[in-house]
């Protein structure tokens, strides 16, 4: 029988600060998760705060101090906990300073560099990676070969490539071989393909903003705390976004 206090075990580990929620249900899936001594891979079980709750056989508590920290990730680190062939982690930079268990909330690729937002919220990562958050992405692009006018009209207008259809906010070139690219759906690999659509070889890709919150003054391999004002303004914005795509598709 449930309690009112009982919750789905994605939940508590997310609000534990093991990792978002959907990354919890992977956790969950791969049998990494026990209750009460009983590994359970069911997404759909609850617990209460009696359970004995264990992931990789450690117990899972309850994180009391929310961290959110803005990362300015160097290229040639991974998002990930772990990686077999034993490249940098960008959570390493993090590791070493903050005692709370974090995680990475989005990501970027191994070779990208930028404002990366790590965080032990569950909440505040499936706010902001849910599709429906809307929250603009700010990127500087550089490229080995001189870029066509026309690849940033197409891009801002939409352009499909292998029947997937990439669209920027704002695609604009600020010099020969560097363009000023704002997304917000940022779907895998996006810059990359676009890009290379027009035989243009991308030579690197830094971002420097999401939402409201600019890497301006943070060296790279270095991070600072966001600000409460900045926490409120980013769950604000994609809430209000999500709430306006539901009632869109509710029309």
């Amino acid at each position: 029988m449930e309690t009112p206090e009982s919750i789905r075990l994605q939940l508590r580990l997310a609000r534990a600060g093991i990792a978002s929620r959907r990354k919890c249900e992977e956790i969950i899936a791969e049998g990494r998760v026990s209750v009460n001594g009983q590994f359970v891979t069911k997404l759909g079980f609850k617990v209460t705060p009696d359970d004995v709750v264990r992931f990789d056989g450690r117990l899972v508590k309850d994180e009391k101090r929310k961290v959110y920290i803005a990362l300015h990730k160097p290229s040639g680190y991974l998002c990930s906990d772990f990686d077999p062939e034993g490249r940098p982690l960008a959570k390493d930079l993090i590791d070493v300073v903050i005692k709370e268990r974090i995680f990475h909330v989005g990501r970027l690729d191994y070779m990208t560099s930028g404002l990366l937002f790590f965080a032990n919220d569950g909440d505040f990562s499936r706010v902001l990676t849910h599709p429906s958050s809307q929250i603009e992405k700010e990127y500087h692009v550089i490229t080995r070969s001189l870029i066509p006018d026309n690849l940033m009209e197409r891009f801002s207008r939409g352009v499909v490539i292998d029947g997937i259809r990439y669209n920027a906010v704002l695609a604009k070139k600020v010099g020969p071989r560097s363009a000023r690219i704002v997304l917000i759906e940022g779907k895998n690999r996006e810059l990359h393909r676009v890009f290379s659509s027009e035989s243009v070889s991308v030579k690197k890709i830094h971002r420097i903003r999401i939402g409201p919150v600019k890497i301006a003054g943070i060296p790279s391999g270095h991070f600072r705390y966001l600000k409460v004002n900045e926490i409120k303004a980013l769950m604000k914005y994609a809430r209000m976004q999500g709430e306006a795509a539901h009632s869109k598709w509710r029309k």
